[in-house]
Parts: C-alpha cells; sequence; structure tokens
C-alpha cells in the first residue's frame, strides 16, 4: 500500500504543477481527481500513510482557534515608495553614483498579501504571513490550499522563499457572486479578499477561495548559487515555483520608464491585480555594496501607479455636524467603482475648498481614491455643466438644531456654537466610550442615537444611570448583549484620569496631552484649579490648549456635568504609573524620543505611554535635541532628517524588546 501512496503523491504533486505552475495539463481534471479520491480512500482507510506533504491536504484539514506568531528569520522589510519620473531617475542616480552602471529587473507588483514560505530537505515544513515584518502568523494549513505552492521541490533544498499570494480576478467575481446569493456583505477588492482568505481559521473555507501565489525572491540567494535577481527568479521556475513570467531585464532608466508606461495601459488586461512594478538592481553583490537603510533595501524601489480617476455624477451635498459642532459636507455621488470598490459619498471638507472646485450640485465629478483609501472630488467637469447649475453656499443655520452657524477666527468651518445640538450631544457621547477614551464596548453609534430617541440620556453622565430595564426594549438588543454592556459601563468607572479627559472632547486636547495632565495634577480637583500660566509651563502643553482647557473648566455646566459623573461613581484620580515609580531605564530615562511612520505591534498611543512611564519625552518634531528616533512602517522625512543629524534610529521591533526588558 505504501508504493501506491507514493505512486499516488508523484503523479498528483507533477500533474498539479503542470496545471497550476506551467498551464500545461498533460491529463484531464477527470483523471486528477480519480487518483485524488483514491489516495483520499486510502488515507481514511490506513491514516499512519497521511504525510504532511501528502497532496490531500490542500483540500483543507481542522479548523484552528488562532494563528501561532513566529518570529521571521531575517525581516520581510517594505519597499520604498516612487510616485512619478522624477522619483524614478533620483532613485537611478542615487544608485549610479554608488555603484556605478547597474541593469534593473523589473517586477509586476502584484496586489496581496506577501507571504513566506520555509522548505527543509525540499519539504514545505511553514507558512508566515509578513506580519509587522519582523513577526507573521503561522498560516502553513491554508498555503497549502493554494494549489500553486510546490509541497516538495524539485531538489532536496532548506531554504526561504517569499512571494505574493493573491485572489485571482476569476476567483474574486465567484466569491462575491457566492456572497450575493448568501446575502452577505461583498469583498471590497481582491487583495482584502485575499487576505481574509489566508486568515480564515478553517483551512477548508481557504481552500474554497482558489487562491494562486508568485515567488519573487529567496532568503538567501546564496542557496540558489545564483549571482543576479534573474537568475535567482529562473532557478525558482526550474526547482518547481511559480514567478511571474511578465518581468524584465532592463539596462537603463529610459527602458524602465518604458516598461511602466506599457503596464500602466495593460494591467487592466491582466487575470490579477497589479499596483505597480518593482524595480531591482539585478547584480546581487551591487545589492550588497548598495545595503539596507532603517526600513528598506537601497537595490530597490516600489513604483505605485496613479490614483485611479473615474467620473460620476454629484447628486447632493450632505451636512453632518460633528461633536465640536462643525458643519462637514460630503458629496453624494451616483455609486462608481473605484480601485476596486464602490464609492457612493466622498467628504467635501469645507465650504471654501467648494468654492475653490467650483463644485455645483448636479456636475458630473472626476473621483478618485486619495491614497488609493480615501475618496475625494477631484474636479467638476465644467463643460458637461448644464447652464441652471449655481454655485453651492453652506446654510446659515445648523442642519441638526436649526442655530445660527458662525466661522471662527483663522478657521475655515462653520460651526453650530448651540450646546444643546442634539447631533453634537450624540457624537460626544459617541467619543466618550470610544476605545480611547472610556472604552465602552457594545455602546456604538446606533444605540447611542436610540437612547437620545428614547430620551434615555442627554449627556455622558446620563450612561452611567442606563438600568435593564432601559436598554432591553431597544433594537436588537437581547439579554447576553444588555449584561455585556451594563458590565463595560461598570467597568469603566475605574478607567484612570486620561482617559475621562480625553472622553470629555475637550477642544485640542488629544489623548497624549490628557496623560501628560493627568501624571501631572493627579485628580481632576486639582486640574480644575490650575490657571492658563502653570499650564503652558508643563513641556508640551501651549498656549492654545491651556486656554481651551481652563475655558471648558471654568465653565458652569461642565463643572455639574462632572460632578454628576463623580456621583455616579466615575474615578476622577490618576492611576497610571508615574515616572517616580517606574524603574530607571538608561535606554529611556530623560531620552527625546520621536515616533514616525506606521507602527504595526502596538498603537502610537501604547508606545507614548509606555515610554512616558519610562521618564521619556515623546515629541513630534526632529530636532538636533532629539535622541532616538523609533521609524515605522513608510516613515519619510523624519527619517531622512534623523539620518542626517546622526540620530540614533531603531524599528519598531527593537522599541518592543527594550520595553519587554524594561518592564
Amino acid at each position: 500500500m505504501q508504493q501506491r501512496v507514493d505512486e499516488l503523491h508523484q503523479l498528483l504533486h507533477q500533474y498539479n504543477y503542470e496545471y497550476h505552475v506551467l498551464d500545461q495539463p498533460s491529463v484531464p481534471d477527470s483523471e486528477y481527481d480519480k487518483l485524488l479520491h483514491e489516495l483520499i480512500a486510502i488515507e481514511e482507510e490506513y491514516p499512519d500513510l497521511k504525510t504532511a506533504d501528502s497532496p490531500t491536504v490542500r483540500v483543507g484539514g481542522t479548523p484552528v482557534s488562532a494563528f501561532e506568531k513566529v518570529r521571521h528569520d531575517t525581516p520581510m522589510l517594505s519597499l520604498g515608495n516612487a510616485f512619478n519620473e522624477e522619483d524614478l531617475r533620483a532613485f537611478d542616480k542615487r544608485v549610479r553614483d554608488s555603484v556605478g552602471q547597474v541593469d534593473y529587473m523589473l517586477e509586476l507588483k502584484i496586489d496581496g498579501l506577501a507571504v513566506s514560505l520555509k522548505y527543509e530537505d525540499g519539504r514545505l515544513v511553514q507558512g508566515l504571513t509578513r506580519g509587522d515584518g519582523s513577526t507573521g502568523e503561522n498560516i502553513t494549513e491554508n498555503i497549502k490550499t493554494i494549489y500553486a505552492v510546490p509541497l516538495v521541490i524539485k531538489q532536496p533544498l532548506t531554504l526561504e522563499v517569499r512571494g505574493e499570494a493573491y485572489m485571482p480576478r476569476q476567483s474574486f467575481l465567484k466569491l462575491n457572486k457566492e456572497k450575493e446569493r448568501l446575502g452577505e456583505p461583498l469583498a471590497a477588492n481582491p487583495r482584502n479578499a485575499a487576505a481574509g482568505s489566508l486568515r480564515q481559521l478553517d483551512s477548508k473555507l481557504a481552500a474554497k477561495r482558489k487562491l494562486d501565489i508568485f515567488l519573487y525572491s529567496v532568503n538567501d540567494l546564496r542557496e540558489l548559487d545564483a549571482s543576479s535577481q534573474s537568475e535567482a527568479l529562473d532557478t525558482l521556475d526550474a526547482i518547481g515555483f511559480k514567478t511571474n513570467h511578465e518581468r524584465r531585464l532592463c539596462q537603463s532608466i529610459d527602458e524602465v520608464l518604458a516598461y511602466i508606461e506599457y503596464w500602466t495601459k495593460e494591467r487592466n488586461h491582466l487575470a490579477y491585480d497589479i499596483d505597480g512594478i518593482v524595480i531591482k538592481v539585478n547584480d546581487l553583490i551591487k545589492q550588497e555594496e548598495l545595503g539596507f537603510t532603517a526600513k528598506s533595501p537601497r537595490w530597490a524601489i516600489a513604483y505605485k501607479f496613479p490614483a485611479e480617476e473615474v467620473i460620476t455624477k454629484l447628486n447632493a451635498i450632505e451636512l453632518s455636524v460633528g461633536r465640536t459642532g462643525v458643519v462637514t459636507p460630503t458629496a453624494i455621488l451616483e455609486p462608481v467603482k473605484v480601485a476596486g470598490t464602490t464609492v457612493g459619498r466622498a467628504s467635501l471638507h469645507n465650504e471654501d475648498l467648494i468654492h475653490d472646485k467650483d463644485i455645483r450640485i448636479g456636475d458630473d465629478v472626476v473621483i478618485r481614491k486619495a491614497g488609493d483609501i480615501i475618496p475625494e472630488v477631484v474636479r467638476p467637469v465644467v463643460e458637461r455643466r448644464s447652464k441652471d447649475a449655481e454655485p453651492y453656499h453652506m446654510p446659515d443655520d445648523c442642519p441638526a438644531c436649526g442655530h445660527e452657524l458662525v466661522r471662527l477666527e483663522d478657521e475655515v468651518a462653520l460651526r453650530c456654537i448651540n450646546p444643546t445640538c442634539q447631533a453634537q450631544l450624540i457624537e460626544g457621547v459617541i467619543h466618550f466610550v470610544s476605545r480611547q477614551a472610556m472604552n465602552i464596548d457594545g455602546l456604538g453609534e446606533k444605540i447611542v442615537a436610540q437612547l437620545f430617541e428614547a430620551g434615555l440620556i442627554k449627556d455622558v453622565a446620563d450612561i452611567y444611570d442606563l438600568k435593564r430595564e432601559h436598554l432591553l426594549p431597544l433594537e436588537r438588543m437581547a439579554d447576553k448583549k444588555v449584561d455585556k454592556l451594563l458590565a463595560a459601563i461598570e467597568a469603566s468607572k475605574e478607567n484612570s484620569l486620561e482617559r475621562l479627559l480625553f472622553g470629555l472632547g475637550i477642544r485640542h486636547l488629544g489623548a497624549k496631552a490628557s496623560s501628560i495632565l493627568a501624571a501631572e495634577y493627579k485628580t481632576m480637583g486639582r486640574l480644575m484649579e490650575a490657571s492658563e500660566e502653570e499650564l503652558t509651563a508643563i513641556y508640551d502643553i501651549g498656549h492654545k490648549m491651556a486656554q481651551s482647557l481652563v475655558t471648558y473648566l471654568s465653565n458652569q455646566d461642565i463643572q455639574d456635568l462632572i460632578e454628576k459623573l463623580n456621583a455616579a461613581g466615575v474615578n476622577m484620580a490618576y492611576t497610571g504609573a508615574t515616572i517616580d515609580e517606574a524603574a530607571f531605564n538608561p535606554e529611556f530615562q530623560d531620552k527625546t524620543i520621536v515616533l514616525t511612520g506606521k507602527l504595526s505591534i502596538m498603537t502610537r498611543t501604547e508606545a507614548t505611554e509606555q515610554l512616558t512611564k519610562l521618564g521619556a519625552k515623546v515629541t513630534s518634531s526632529v530636532t538636533k535635541k532629539t535622541d532616538l528616533l523609533i521609524a515605522g512602517e513608510d516613515a519619510g522625512s523624519k527619517l531622512d532628517k534623523a539620518e542626517s543629524l546622526g540620530i540614533e534610529i531603531w524599528t519598531e521591533e527593537e522599541l518592543v524588546n527594550k520595553l519587554q526588558e524594561a518592564n
């Protein structure tokens, strides 16, 4: 029986490689399916004969409860970005100034999820997500469901390969048809769908998604005895991996630009999504000479395609009132697909922007996604404008309460200054219960709106008077949900003072300033007695912030609200660790630290809080007085400035390790 299992393994691996990698099947699907079912039957009867690299693992296995976090042997760094010809020529000049004339290997930038695959003696043993670049999630069982991933390669090598798992457009359309049939929300785009599929705890669900993959690098290219990126990719092909064959070797930056121009026009004809072109110095020795910055290789750059622009109709302008009274106009659009998602709304920010761009209701407008994420109106198509279209003017009165709108000095925004405006009160409560503030889980926007409509709350203090009998009649509020919400409300009473301060939504007072003030004054009572002069003497507390805080806390209505919260049992004292209580640590004590870029392991607020507790001063700008820069993903000008000033630079991973040691 073992002999037959070995024969089936060999045949199925071969047929799978021919079909999914070479796109040259040598047998009909029915023959493959017949052999696979034969193997499944044998493994069911003789479980001991099933191995980790059996072709049957591709159909999925037993669900897991969570993904294990695994540290990468070497970090999976991100690439620097180029957005235009000027950026690319500057990159080319930097490279040539350092190492002389070079050839570039150009590869399509697949729009999917970066993964790392580890092989031992030619057999797949581990698949990881990129994660934060230093630590990824173990998704080995889901990776095995991708038929283009070889479970066994043609040589018994021990190596780590990296690539991009993606969802082909056909698989994406099929997924959304099924979701539509089941009445489920549609997937936004193939990239998100691929990422969600690979993070399914049940690998059988991942298997149904029909993902694919292109491999593009080896952790240590010396494993392949290659002297260039092009040789490495050819070798990956030869030993059974699937690489993208649209790559091209270019000998000049002009050839690079021509390749980019071609794929900018032709990318929609591919069977998968790409969002740019990756340019790599081909010669591995020259790659080593160029080396790395703290976040990316100096020998490679990613050209990002310009944001896709489309034309649609602006049907109306809707106004919303925020918690500070700012009235924000939003464009209501004829729904249209932009960069993979359907867009029906886009912020217009303020009246000045509308007038500057001369945007009118009924216009055909050009829209795009800023950074491929946030929809924005670029301009109206004036030549299509109706003759009776009139310039847009914001109303004189608040759309929520009818109170007169005002424009404060040095501001472009219109504000409603009515303290009883219900729209502002609702937004204020939503902010008060948010995660960075009082963190009352379960009290979302719809529930808050229902509470106001039912007259159960008029301010944030009323939250603490809510009872089961108040909540149960509300829409979608069953017994268990009510119990959890009441428990969350009760738990929030124990929060440290800085959360309450931030939750009150005091103008100009963010989470960081709230933490500084809470740690300095210790109690709400002492803070309420502070003068502007005292406050501005505190590091990082500016004049506007101090003035706003004193004005807010001197208001009698606010004093009554704080007393009401106090009577409800809400903590009014700072309970976080102080600098005096923190263990002395030379890495942080009295150091001026700047955080820049996107942090993945912790939020910027969490990092600031921990650093402050250990005696550091966290500031927002890099100067000669800066001792340390923490560079997250996509760090920009602050990183460049720190490098030019010779300031010490850490990655987020290094920071986390140091914090763990300190704690």
